[in-house]
């Protein structure tokens, strides 16, 4: 790994020779000021009261990434809405011991709470039988 020190460029010995111009060290980062946000927050200092670059990149990536996620579900409020006001016709629905009329968007809607409610309690039912065994309980003596 290259290290630049601090010094005066070196004095070339032949003429077409380039002199070493490196200043400033390369593990050395520009610092910004600290912002006031939720996971910096004022009243914990970084150290001389500034950020790294990778602190600040980091930081702006998480604000990318909450304005894609906000972005997203608009999206999908959107294509919601857009999905209600395209099915509001009334079907059939046969049950097992009958039938009735329903407009689609709630059968749609209902279907879709259904199937998430039970993937739900199946994936947590999975997680708990395949979880990582539990040392033995001990009883106090």
């Amino acid at each position: 790994m290259l290290t630049k020190t601090r010094s005066s460029p070196v004095k070339p010995s032949a003429p077409e020779a380039i002199a070493n111009t490196i200043s400033e060290p390369l593990n050395e980062q520009s610092r910004v000021p600290l912002p006031n946000t939720p996971y910096a927050p004022e009243d914990v200092p970084a150290p001389g009261g500034t950020e790294t670059r990778a602190e600040h990149f980091r930081r702006k990536a998480l604000r990318g990434r909450l304005h894609g996620y906000a972005i997203a579900v608009v999206a999908l409020v959107a294509v919601l809405i857009a999905l209600a006001a395209s099915n509001t016709a009334h079907v059939k629905v046969n049950w097992l011991i009958g039938s009735s009329r329903v407009s689609l968007v709630w059968l749609v809607l209902a279907a879709a709470l259904l199937g998430w409610g039970l993937g739900s309690m199946l994936s947590a039912r999975l997680h708990w039988r395949t979880r990582a065994p539990r040392p033995p309980h001990r009883t106090g003596s």
